[in-house]
């Protein structure tokens, strides 16, 4: 009876996923647990060697991979994306939105560039990459898309003005879509990580004496999360366990938004 509720509400055996931003780190995690669920996956990159690492290990497992490369800070080449990938997988029914740039400065040194930079990945091809997949999943009959949030939505940091910004205005842009496209049977919902070591982060905040001594003070689990610990969220957000969950902000963080406690001991470096 087990296996057969886990089949019928998790498995997405005859489904097909898009990842952008799955060359490594988070997206990379990603990608591999939606094709151990059964999904054919779009593996979506900007350096096409690291896209072929993520497809190979995808296949090294049994799983389908199929590799994709697009500039998401140009409208056209999201569009673009998005009509390759329904093509080449045959549908598109999760699109998990997980690309996205940080460049950590004090709001007095960001550049227009630096702006435009962060905004065109973390938010503005989000916008456009989800309007496309939007009429495709509408005439399959419903879909989900996962937007990779961060706590950042709900939490101001220092150094990551602007990357906070988007991160704020996709928690909001999840909640319309969620409205809008809730009568299409498409749920939207954002998943939010906390302080994941990737490679991205391992050595500006882990390796960073001052920063990882702050982060392990800060967070209730005393250390950071793991990429495959985004994976049973993910799944049930990918999945028809979710078919009533939409709008929603999925937290992953440690505790890090519950609070802290002045009674605990320091944490250790």
């Amino acid at each position: 009876m087990a296996g057969d509720i886990f089949q019928r509400l998790f498995s997405l055996s005859g489904k097909a996923a898009l990842v952008t931003g799955a060359s490594g780190g988070i997206g990379r995690i990603l990608a591999l647990a939606l094709a151990e669920a059964g999904a054919v996956v779009g593996v979506h990159g900007q350096t096409p060697a690291k896209v072929e690492e993520s497809c190979q290990l995808i296949r090294e497992m049994g799983g389908q991979a199929i590799p994709f490369s697009a500039d998401l800070r140009q409208v056209e080449a999201c569009r673009r994306l998005i009509t390759e990938a329904h093509t080449a997988l045959g549908r598109l029914d999760v699109l998990v939105n997980c690309a996205g740039v940080n460049r950590r400065k004090p709001i007095e040194a960001v550049t227009e560039d630096d702006y435009d930079a962060i905004m065109d990945v973390n938010l503005r091809s989000i916008f456009f990459l989800s309007q496309a997949a939007y009429p495709i999943m509408r005439d399959q009959g419903g879909g989900k898309i996962i937007n990779v949030g961060s706590i950042n939505s709900n939490y101001g940091l220092g150094t990551i003005s602007v990357y906070g910004a988007t991160k704020g205005g996709l928690a909001q842009l999840t909640r319309v879509m969620a409205v809008e496209w809730a009568k299409d049977n498409i749920q939207v919902n954002t998943l939010t990580p906390g302080f994941i070591i990737t490679p991205l982060t391992e050595g500006p905040l882990w390796g960073h004496p001052h920063r990882s001594r702050w982060l392990r003070n800060r967070i209730p689990a005393r250390r950071p999360g793991q990429p495959e610990e985004l994976v049973g969220a993910t799944l049930l957000l990918a999945s028809a366990a979710s078919s009533y969950m939409t709008g929603n902000m999925i937290v992953v963080d440690g505790g890090f938004l519950a609070g802290g406690s002045w009674e605990e001991d320091e944490a250790t470096p």
